[in-house]
């Protein structure tokens, strides 16, 4: 929303592909690489993973990565924002959505693999945004996805589960329906 697009995209748009691609990762990462993750959360946390954007509004990338205090600032009016969407919550309810923003047993490793899937799958989407962009003609789009596509080559470099779906499911990305039968 924050830069000029061929096709505008909505939070719910980009949430919902951020969960599809998170469920693939978990499932990649479970099927071929030895864990034992919960997709379904996975894909649940995804949905929710840009909720505090109702109050905060979306910031630039280049903006919120500027510096490491920006960044930790930013993370904090995030996390704030959360709060008070949870407070708005009736109190029976709040436990439930709690444990979406902020995990119960953020030590588990499954809990924190999982976190770092919905992580890429964010970046997956953006990338994916990007391309689109660039396909439809835009050039404003070029920067971010070079950047973004460095991003996520970083990810791929230390998640199996990404580079899987960099190579397999990313270059069907952009594709009409006729090449895709």
């Amino acid at each position: 929303a924050l830069m000029r697009s061929s096709r505008p995209e909505n939070l719910s748009e980009h949430s919902l592909d951020v969960a599809i691609i998170a469920h693939a990762l978990c499932t990649l990462a479970n099927v071929r690489h030895g864990w034992r993750l919960d997709a379904e959360r996975a894909a649940l946390v995804a949905l929710f993973h840009d909720a505090s954007e109702i109050i905060t509004g979306d910031m630039p990338t280049p903006v919120k990565y500027a510096n490491g205090t920006l960044r930790d600032a930013y993370k904090d009016v995030e996390a704030q924002a959360e709060r008070t969407l949870l407070d708005e919550l009736p109190a029976d309810l709040r436990p439930t959505y709690e444990d979406i923003f902020f995990p119960a047993d953020d030590a588990d490793p499954n809990e924190g693999h999982l976190r770092l899937l919905v992580k890429a799958a964010d970046k997956l989407s953006a990338l994916i945004k990007c391309v689109d962009e660039a396909q439809a003609g835009n050039a404003e789009f070029r920067t971010a996805e070079a950047a973004t596509r460095t991003k996520v080559d970083e990810m791929a470099a230390t998640l199996p589960e990404v580079a899987d779906f960099v190579r397999e499911f990313l270059p069907d990305y952009g594709s009409t329906l006729d090449q895709l039968l």
